[in-house]
């Protein structure tokens, strides 16, 4: 589903040149539930830039769902992302004067697929948002704007989640509500990439990608094995 082959991305700041990502090699199966884990700077929301789209590699490969995005121009990774990633902000990213409701469909209506009357309203009720989703975000609390964008990125059909930082900003009980959902979209066949500084989020993965200045330093399954979201602490 996601292979990068010795990417690397480097950015120039005048004479100072900064490396991001210097050769990560991974491949990523569909329906895994794979954690990015490290601190700030260590490279894991430039790692989800290069599988989204939002930007290319200095050198290396990425092939996506079986598209190599590697050069692909502007108009084609548009396309890409319309068709193929759905992407979960830490900030949510909400329109501010449109509904739950418009949020959602508006990725419906920019995804441009047949038979999706009521999919928006299908999706809130999903996540439990049936009766708030006609309020506007600012009346919704943390963890209901969240599970808006949550919506949002499942009405898209998409079959790749990426979500950064998908509980940074949420108190601990809603965390956990997020992880769950998260957890049950792979269940049902998505492919699911969340970055975090957080180790324990990473115990609820099926697998725990480590960087650390811009390398990987370990990719495998949660130390100590997969936890269960309810014997999780933070």
């Amino acid at each position: 589903m996601i292979t990068l082959e010795n990417v690397a991305k480097r950015y120039d700041m005048g004479a100072v040149s900064v490396v991001a990502l210097d050769g990560v090699s991974l491949h990523i199966e569909p329906g895994e539930f794979v954690v990015v884990l490290g601190p700030s700077g260590s490279g894991k929301t430039t790692l989800l830039n290069m599988i989204s789209a939002l930007d290319t590699p200095t050198e290396g490969r990425v092939v996506v769902n079986g598209q190599d995005i590697t050069e692909a121009g502007r108009r084609a990774r548009f396309a890409f992302r319309r068709e193929t990633v759905a992407l979960i902000f830490q900030t949510f990213n909400l329109f501010p004067t449109l509904t739950a409701l418009e949020n959602v469909q508006f990725a419906v209506d920019l995804r441009r697929r047949e038979g999706t009357n009521g999919t928006a309203e299908r999706v809130l009720e999903s996540v439990g948002l049936g009766p708030r989703m006609h309020h506007f975000p600012r009346e919704l609390s943390g963890g209901e704007q969240q599970r808006v964008a949550v919506a949002r990125a499942l009405a898209t059909g998409n079959p790749i989640l990426l979500a950064d930082e998908p509980t940074g900003e949420l108190d601990f009980r809603t965390g956990v509500e997020i992880l769950q959902l998260l957890e049950d979209l792979t269940e049902a066949g998505k492919t699911v990439l969340a970055v975090t500084h957080n180790r324990e989020i990473s115990r609820a993965a099926d697998r725990v990608i480590e960087l650390s200045s811009g390398e990987i330093e370990r990719d495998g399954p949660p130390q100590g094995g997969r936890a269960q979201i309810a014997d999780l602490h933070w």
